[in-house]
C-alpha cells in the first residue's frame, strides 16, 4: 500500500515494496513492478514535456488494452496534461467528433493500427505510435516533428487528469473532465470498500476507455499497492485460466460479462464453488439482476457485491458491502465516501422511503460539464449533482435504482420501471436476458414491450403468462420479441433508448 496519501495520480506509484508487481500480462507477457512503471511514466511524461505539450492540453489515445494505455494515461497526467482515451473501435465520424470536442493536440495510436482515428484527426495533431517490448518497456514513438516550445508543468490536485464523455443514453455525449482529486478520492473509496491490500491481484476485464476500467480495476488497485492483470480483452475461454495463473482475487465487470461467464461455466471448466481463489465479484456500469447474481455466487462461490457508478462520480458512488455486512440483492448499496441522497423536480431534499431523483456529494464529483453551461444549470442544484436515475433509499441507507428518470415507461399516467419488468423476466428458466422498454401507444400514449434473448424454449405467450402473475396488470408487456443478440455499448452497457430504436418498427406493426 502507499506510505503517504497520494495528491497525484503519479503519486500512486511510490509504494513501500517498489519491487513488488504492478502489471502483468498474462499468457506470456510481461511483468512490470511499481519501480519500473513509474520511471516509464516519469519517462514518456518528460517525452510530452520536450514536444511542448503540459498544463491544458489534451492527448487522445486509441489504443487496447495493455501496459501501453495505464503508462500513456499515467504519463500524460504526470506531465500535468489531460489524457482523453478513446474506444478504438470508433468509426472515423466518431472519431472525428470526439478529437474536436477534445480539442486534442496529440494522439496516440499503436503502430500500423488506428487507422479511423488517423484519419479524423486534424492535420497539426502530433501522432504518437505506443508499442510494448519483451521486456515490459513502452516505446513512444514521435512520427510528426512539434514545433511547440519545450513545457515543464508540475500538476496539482485541482489539475484535470482525465477527459471522458457520458454514454450519450439519453442525449448527445457530454465532455466530463475529471482532476487528479476526483480520480484519487474514487480509487481511495473502492479500496476501502473491498479492503483491498498489496496481496490482492485484480483482473482487468473491462475497457481502459472507460472510467470502470480505469478506476475500479486499475487506479484501485495501484491505491492498495496490489497488482493488476491486464489482458488485451476479455476472453471467457481463458478467464479461469488466467484467474488461476495469476491468483486473481476479484474482478469486476458489467452483468453481461458475468451472464456470459455464468452460462459457459462448465464449458470453460470454471473451478468448483470456494475453490476458484476469487475473494469477491464486483459488478457495476448497468444493473445487475438478483436471479444472476444468485447464480454466480451458487456456482463460483463467493460474494457478488453490486455496486453504482457513473463518469461523472469518477466512477463509485455507492455499494453493497463485503460479507458479514449484509448484502441485498437488486440494492446498489449504501453510499461508499459520497453523499447520496433523493431529491425532488423542486430540489427539495426527500426522507427516507421516498422515491425521486438520486443525487450526490463529494470530492470525486466533477466540477462541471465541458462547454456545457446548459447542462451544469439542470445537473446541480443546491451543490447535489442530479445523476438523472430515479430510487429509494431504505432505513438502513441502501439505495434502490428504479431507473433512468427519461426512461420510465408512462402508460395513462401510470410510471412504470423498466427494470422491474426486466427482472421478472428473468426470473424465467429460459430466459437468459431481457430488456424492457415503452413504445408509443394511441390509446396509452406509451405501451409496455421487451426484448428477451433465450436459452430454452419458451414462447411470447408463455412469457406474457409468467409476468402476469407476478406484476400488476397495466405493467404486463403487450408484446415480447425474441432475439439472438440485444444491441450494447462498447463497455457491454445495454441502452433502453437503442433497444427500443431497433424494434420500434415492429412494435408499430404489431399495436
Amino acid at each position: 500500500m502507499n506510505t503517504q496519501s497520494p495528491s497525484i495520480l503519479s503519486d500512486l506509484l511510490a509504494v513501500s515494496h517498489p519491487t513488488h508487481p504492478a502489471l502483468i500480462v498474462p499468457e506470456g507477457g510481461p511483468m512490470v513492478t511499481y519501480s519500473a512503471l513509474h520511471a516509464q511514466v516519469e519517462q514518456f511524461a518528460a517525452t510530452l514535456h520536450t514536444l511542448g505539450i503540459g498544463r491544458g492540453d489534451r492527448v487522445a489515445m486509441a489504443l487496447p488494452n495493455g501496459v501501453e494505455v495505464i503508462i500513456a494515461f499515467l504519463g500524460i497526467a504526470t506531465a500535468a496534461a489531460t489524457a482523453a482515451p478513446l474506444n478504438p473501435a470508433y468509426t472515423t465520424d466518431e472519431f472525428r467528433f470526439y478529437l474536436e470536442d477534445i480539442d486534442a493536440k496529440v494522439l496516440i495510436v499503436p503502430p500500423g493500427g488506428g487507422e479511423q482515428a488517423r484519419a479524423a484527426a486534424p492535420a497539426d495533431t502530433l501522432l504518437i505510435e505506443a508499442s510494448l517490448a519483451p521486456d515490459g518497456q513502452v516505446r513512444f514513438e514521435v512520427t510528426k516533428a512539434s514545433s511547440l516550445p519545450r513545457k515543464h508543468t508540475t500538476p496539482t490536485p485541482d489539475d484535470v487528469a482525465l477527459f471522458l464523455h457520458t454514454s450519450g443514453t439519453t442525449s448527445r455525449p457530454k465532455g466530463v473532465p475529471l482532476s487528479h482529486a476526483n480520480l484519487l478520492t474514487s480509487a481511495a473509496n473502492v479500496m476501502a470498500t473491498y479492503t483491498l491490500t498489496p496481496e490482492d491481484v485484480s483482473l482487468c476485464v473491462m475497457p481502459l476507455f472507460h472510467v470502470h476500467g480505469l478506476v475500479a480495476s486499475t487506479l484501485a488497485t495501484f491505491r492498495s499497492g496490489g497488482t493488476l492483470v491486464v489482458p488485451a480483452r476479455f476472453s471467457a475461454s481463458s478467464f479461469w485460466p488466467v484467474v488461476k495463473t495469476h491468483r486473481a482475487t476479484w474482478y469486476t465487470a458489467v452483468p453481461t460479462i458475468h451472464q456470459v461467464l455464468l452460462a459457459r461455466a462448465d464449458e470453460d471448466q470454471a473451478p468448483a464453488p470456494g475453490t476458484s481463489g476469487l475473494r469477491f465479484i464486483r459488478s457495476c456500469s448497468s444493473a445487475l439482476a438478483p436471479a444472476t447474481m444468485a447464480g454466480l455466487e451458487n456456482r463460483f462461490g463467493c460474494p457478488v457485491l453490486e455496486a453504482y457508478g457513473m463518469t461523472e462520480a469518477a466512477h463509485q458512488m455507492a455499494s453493497n458491502p463485503l460479507p458479514p455486512a449484509q448484502r441485498k440483492p437488486g440494492s446498489v448499496g449504501q453510499g461508499t465516501g459520497v453523499q447520496v441522497a433523493i431529491m425532488d423536480d423542486a430540489g427539495a431534499l426527500l426522507p427516507t422511503g421516498s422515491q425521486g431523483e438520486v443525487v450526490i456529494q463529494g470530492a470525486n464529483v466533477t466540477r462541471g460539464y465541458h462547454n456545457n453551461p446548459e447542462a451544469n444549470a439542470t445537473s446541480f442544484t443546491h451543490g447535489w449533482f442530479r445523476t438523472g436515475d430515479q430510487g429509494i433509499i431504505d432505513a438502513e441507507g441502501y439505495l434502490t435504482l428504479v431507473g433512468r428518470l427519461k426512461e420510465l415507461i408512462n402508460r395513462g399516467g401510470e410510471k412504470i420501471s423498466p427494470r422491474e419488468i426486466d427482472e421478472v423476466l428473468l426470473t424465467h428458466p429460459a430466459v437468459a436476458e431481457a430488456v424492457c422498454f415503452g413504445v408509443p401507444d394511441t390509446k396509452y400514449g406509451e405501451e409496455v414491450a421487451a426484448v428477451v434473448v433465450l436459452r430454452g424454449d419458451a414462447t411470447e405467450a408463455t412469457l406474457v403468462a409468467h409476468c402476469r402473475e407476478r406484476l400488476s396488470a397495466f405493467k404486463v408487456p403487450k408484446m415480447i420479441y425474441m432475439a439472438k443478440e440485444i444491441p450494447r455499448t462498447a463497455t457491454g452497457k445495454i441502452q433502453r433508448r437503442n433497444v427500443a430504436a431497433a424494434f420500434a418498427s415492429s412494435a408499430a406493426s404489431k399495436g
